[in-house]
């Protein structure tokens, strides 16, 4: 199904920022992790978002209004990328901007790949959500490449760190997650 969407603008300073409006869904993650497989996913366009396999292609925060009722926000993914050190540490500032000053941020979509379960960043990214109140949904992602046995092992991983929490198994290529994080996403409305 695709769902319509268009690109807004793309941010390297909070002052770029659109004016407050919709409500945003943020998609944050590690270098890729798959925000902008997710996004593409999301909406049913293919090319909405730029993807791509090498680390840190996403090198600004870029805003897309879906539907008229959302504005999806992809923002650059922390840990390795494959961009000059400069640049990758001109993205924290916009980031924490983005994060700490946005009223119309509804929800974070937390992605972290299932291959590998929590890691240090993604645990830190996890707790400063937490700390700030801000509310947040984990989506683990690339699980068609898990066999039944290691995905047994990253449910365990991932459960030590987040017990009860919702948590959203999502693979691109099969759709696998796409519903429930829709829904995740619906329920925003009501708050």
């Amino acid at each position: 199904m695709v769902t319509p969407a268009e690109f807004l603008l793309s941010a390297t300073r909070a002052d770029q920022f659109p004016s407050p409006g919709l409500p945003e869904i943020a998609f944050l993650g590690r270098s890729n992790v798959g925000k902008s497989t997710l996004l593409n996913t999301l909406t049913g366009q293919r090319h909405l978002a730029y993807s791509s396999s090498t680390p840190g292609r996403t090198q600004s925060v870029n805003f897309f209004r879906v539907d008229e009722r959302f504005v999806f926000v992809d923002l650059p993914g922390y840990g390795y990328a494959k961009a000059p050190k400069p640049l990758v540490d001109s993205w924290k500032p916009v980031i924490d901007a983005y994060l700490r000053e946005r009223t119309v941020l509804a929800l974070s979509v937390l992605l972290v790949d299932a291959r590998r379960a929590w890691m240090e960043s993604d645990l830190q990214l996890k707790e400063w959500l937490e700390h700030h109140g801000r509310p947040y949904l984990v989506v683990a992602t690339k699980v068609d490449k898990l066999n039944q046995k290691e995905k047994s092992a990253s449910q365990k991983a991932f459960r030590e760190y987040y017990p009860e929490g919702d948590l959203i198994w999502f693979s691109g290529p099969k759709g696998q997650g796409v519903k429930e994080i829709w829904q995740a996403i619906w329920k925003t409305q009501n708050r």
